[in-house]
């Protein structure tokens, strides 16, 4: 696989100090009209000026994705940063740090420069990065104005790098390294020594209930660096870092209201390899939805409605008592609720309503153990039995506070009764081609499909019972793939070496 390459543009060689060494650096012109620059594979870092929505600097970025190259700023954050309508729904939540960085300004205007996420003030660290978290553009500057209610944003500025202070230019060079220093030396080696992708892997330190325990994140890294890629584990605080990769692996709980949904639609939007992909994550994530998807192909699940506040008395006569109530979005075992009688059946519905419009009623299936298939590319890769925790009727007994998680044992794949397989498979391929977990509940020779879980466990001691390391190696190999499969796929608009090279008058 070719090596991803680094480029620096500015509008000006002339800009760019004579002192500052070790960074590809070329101008607007060259990167625009050079057939030198028209592979893909390129990181470009646009320094240049945008003061205009078809500056240099907008189309270095426009350019940049029609080659395939992933820029930072791209061209859609240069347009956001124009465009108070678009970026203002952005930053109404930033209003308390705001009020707090800026407590003691006393004049009515306060300009803040942001060169890679710092600024010269160590009293706006905070504000800075986070602003450079939602507008990753290396260079730009916010002014503030005082009203009446408080501190409020008045505009954002991208900046070039003949636009910065001279007094400045030292942040610059120093925020520049601490950016970008450790990850261009980690592609100068690679280069030299051939080898492949670059990964993050997305995770929670602390996390209660990870998808993958520490023990699974050290294997995850052992079968990378056995397929010569190059890993590195990032928080949510690394989202403007996230083009620096390849591919994301997400390995925290994910959720269409917080930031891994984020973190998963940007890769994939910029021609990223992602497990877990932005679609999995909203279909698997809203039980309505994946209960109409599950239906209308049918897959056989337990007897499901859709729980609202016209049927709620009725329900018992068609599903019977005890039946399971569930959250559209819940995870894990929380948000499942068993109502035992007609009064539980209101009083929970009552409660859950206040949040959600619509529910998931469902019949109760009381089963020793619950299966779940791992799947992976539309193939299974693990199989487990997950039993009932104990004097519980889940898996898993969110009521406690200790790990009250019931006993497991993994089987070989060849050795699961083929109807469970053949349901899973059913039911995981209708969502997608990614790494899935499909629970499902057997009852005599039927099968069940319970749920299909994008972002499923995969723990050291549990899962890979079976496959041992050989079970991260096939996740990894999974994702170098498609990043393979990216980079040789002809992207739309793309020029060409012959006559892709603008003409500047």
């Amino acid at each position: 696989m070719k090596s991803t390459r680094f480029l620096i543009v500015v509008d000006d060689l002339a800009d760019w100090q004579s002192d500052w060494t070790g960074y590809p650096v070329i101008s607007t012109e060259d990167y625009l009209t050079s057939a030198d620059y028209l592979a893909p594979g390129y990181r470009v870092i646009n320094l240049c000026r945008h003061g205009r929505t078809l500056s240099m600097g907008y189309y270095t970025s426009l350019l940049a994705e029609a080659r395939g190259h992933r820029a930072m700023a791209t061209a859609r954050t240069l347009q956001n940063l124009n465009s108070k309508r678009i970026y203002g729904e952005s930053i109404g939540e930033l209003t308390d740090q705001i009020q707090k960085s800026l407590a003691r300004i006393v004049h009515e205007d306060f300009s803040l420069s942001i060169y890679f996420g710092q600024n010269l003030a160590a009293t706006h660290a905070r504000l800075a990065q986070t602003l450079f978290t939602l507008f990753p553009c290396p260079l730009f500057k916010v002014d503030f104005r005082y009203q009446d209610h408080g501190w409020e944003i008045h505009q954002l500025r991208p900046l070039g790098l003949g636009q910065v202070p001279r007094s400045h230019l030292f942040k610059v060079k120093e925020a520049m390294d601490a950016f970008l220093s450790r990850r261009w030396r980690s592609y100068r080696e690679r280069e030299e020594q051939g080898t492949g992708i670059d990964l993050a892997i997305l995770h929670q330190p602390g996390d209660k209930q990870p998808p993958s325990n520490s023990r699974a994140l050290r294997h995850f890294v052992r079968a990378a660096e056995s397929l010569n890629a190059n890993v590195e584990f990032i928080t949510r605080t690394d989202y403007p870092r996230l083009l620096e990769f390849d591919a994301l692996f997400i390995r925290e709980t994910t959720s269409l209201t917080n930031h891994t949904y984020r973190f998963a639609t940007k890769a994939t939007r910029e021609g990223m390899a992602v497990i877990d992909d932005p679609d999995s994550i909203r279909r698997c994530c809203n039980k309505i939805y994946l209960h109409e998807l599950l239906r209308v192909n049918r897959i056989r699940v337990p007897r499901t409605e859709i729980l609202y506040p016209g049927n709620v008395d009725t329900l018992p006569e068609r599903l019977g008592l005890p039946l399971v109530i569930k959250v559209p979005d819940s995870a894990f075992s929380l948000g499942v609720f068993k109502a035992e009688t007609e009064a539980d059946l209101r009083r929970m519905s009552r409660q859950l309503l206040r949040d959600s419009d619509l529910l998931i009623a469902q019949e109760f299936l009381p089963t020793e153990y619950d299966w779940r298939v791992g799947v992976l590319d539309r193939e299974p890769l693990f199989v487990c039995r997950y039993y009932m925790s104990k004097d519980h009727w889940q898996i898993y007994n969110p009521g406690k506070s200790d790990d009250s998680g019931g006993d497991f044992d993994t089987i070989p794949v060849e050795e699961a009764p083929p109807e469970v397989i053949r349901t899973a498979l059913a039911a995981a391929n209708l969502i997608g081609d990614g790494l899935y977990g499909v629970d499902l509940k057997q009852r005599g020779e039927e099968v069940y499909v319970i749920e299909v879980n994008d972002n499923p466990n995969v723990d050291a001691g549990i899962e890979d019972l079976v496959l041992g390391q050989q079970l991260y190696v096939r996740i990894i190999q999974s994702l170098i793939r498609r990043v393979e499969k990216i980079k040789m796929a002809p992207v739309a608009g793309r020029p060409t070496l012959t006559d892709s090279a603008v003409a500047l008058p």
